[in-house]
């Protein structure tokens, strides 16, 4: 008897597996060099210093920063929004004790920029307000002219807030002309890559984003614990610290050191997950598919794995060749049902308009039974919930759905077993309805 498949489709959640010179590295850290970067002259604490800046180095390069010192490391990007969030936050209120400020954000937010803003206005009362810009209901995109008018509504707007790629429907927002309206108008351009960095071209500069707030363990492919915050030179200066401790730099001084990245760097870093982080954006710079290579390459892959996946379930004619195509012609609809009577998706049809999370409901399933049953008789393995983004559902209708989303380890076989899988829960639903 052929054993059950275990096909992780939950990739937007954490990514899995690693690559293997990840865990080399990592392992390699452990058992050989054990020092702690920037805290010792010897050897191993010299060799651990240079692996962690080779990771700064590569992040930089991957988003064209101006920087590897911009690169700032962080738990995840939940902690790297909360540096951006509340550091700009607090280096406007605590400058002034008059002074208030405005920040617009968006229906389709994490939690991970909803939370901290909520937390801070509720400290902060009548000193910080926010507006949040509805998506088109149509395409799931937010007007970069909505963001315009929610900016000039007050002199005293400080950010935008951006979800670069949602993780319930996976649509890309136009962050290139919001960067450009926050430009224009003087506001800092917050970007929230943790859909994006790993399956699209990020470039901080073209995109006009002034923080770039990204995880290590996702679509870079490194290990849990890992993140960063990427700082445009010069916004330093208006940002303000939200830890400060020791840095193993300028110890004499009994303040936070000015100097980049020590300034928002306090304590050790975590030197085996970063140095394991740095193999898995080397890993992303030499994948290779149809004749391409670097996220060009992982892009056109998942493209390819979107389409298998789309017209497998009905939703779009035949899927194009690898790497060819990208769903010119077909439907941006922000909800469609395709040719499976039950089952509905949230998202773009065309995958030139989505990253790789797909979020589906199933008619007469509840979303958390429809992921158990995926587990215990397909071998496929789904997140069910609101994905930590309540606006976003709340704007779908949804209650919770069930998300299943793509890596780069997953092939078109795993898609079609994945797809037939929903095929057949959502005929059985109709069934015993």
């Amino acid at each position: 008897m052929t054993p059950m498949p275990r096909l992780y489709f939950d990739n937007a959640a954490t990514s899995s597996p690693k690559p293997q010179a990840v865990i080399d590295a990592m392992v390699d850290y452990a058992t050989r060099l054990g020092g702690s970067p920037g805290r010792g002259s010897y050897f191993e604490a010299r060799e651990a210093a240079r692996l962690v800046r080779r990771c700064r180095e590569r992040i930089n390069d991957l988003v064209n920063g101006e920087d590897p010192d911009h690169i700032i490391f962080t738990l995840n990007t939940s902690d790297a929004l909360n540096l951006a969030i509340r550091g700009v936050v607090l280096g406007v209120l605590e400058s002034d004790p008059r002074a208030t400020a405005h920040i617009v954000t968006t229906e389709l937010d994490h939690n991970s920029v909803l939370r901290p803003l909520n937390a801070l206005i509720e400290r902060h009362p009548g000193r910080l307000a926010q507006t949040r810009v509805p998506a088109d209901p149509a395409t799931g995109r937010v007007d970069p002219d909505d963001i315009r008018r929610a900016v000039g509504a007050r002199s005293d707007t400080v950010l935008v807030a951006l979800n670069h790629a949602s993780n319930v429907t996976g649509v890309i927002q136009p962050a290139a002309e919001v960067g450009a309206v926050c430009r224009a108008q003087g506001v800092l351009f917050l970007l929230d890559a943790a859909q994006s960095l790993g399956h699209l071209p990020v470039d901080v500069r073209a995109l006009g984003a002034d923080l770039l707030a990204f995880p290590g363990h996702k679509g870079l492919l490194g290990p849990s614990g890992t993140g960063g915050l990427s700082i445009r030179p010069g916004v330093e200066l208006r940002l303000a610290t939200v830890r400060e401790g020791g840095t193993g730099s300028q110890s004499d001084l009994d303040v936070q050191p000015e100097t980049m990245p020590d300034k928002y760097e306090p304590g050790s870093v975590n030197a085996m997950g970063l140095i394991g982080l740095s193999e898995g954006v080397q890993f992303l710079n030499e994948f290779r598919f149809a004749g391409l290579v670097g996220i060009a390459a992982l892009r056109a892959h998942e493209v390819a794995l979107m389409h298998e996946l789309l017209s497998t379930l009905g939703f779009i004619p035949t899927p194009s060749p690898p790497g060819g195509g990208l769903g010119r012609g077909t439907p941006a609809l922000a909800r469609e049902s395709g040719s499976i009577p039950g089952l509905t998706l949230h998202g773009p049809l065309d995958p030139s308009r989505r990253v790789g999370v797909f979020t589906f409901s199933i008619d007469g399933l509840d979303p958390h039974e429809a992921a158990a049953i995926l587990e215990s008789e397909f071998g496929v393995l789904a997140r069910a919930g609101i994905h930590c983004a309540p606006l976003a559902h709340r704007a779908l209708g949804s209650t919770g759905a069930l998300r299943l989303s793509l890596g780069p380890f997953l092939t078109v076989d795993d898609v079609r077993h994945a797809a037939g899988a929903l095929r057949e829960l959502a005929a059985s639903t109709r069934v015993y309805s």
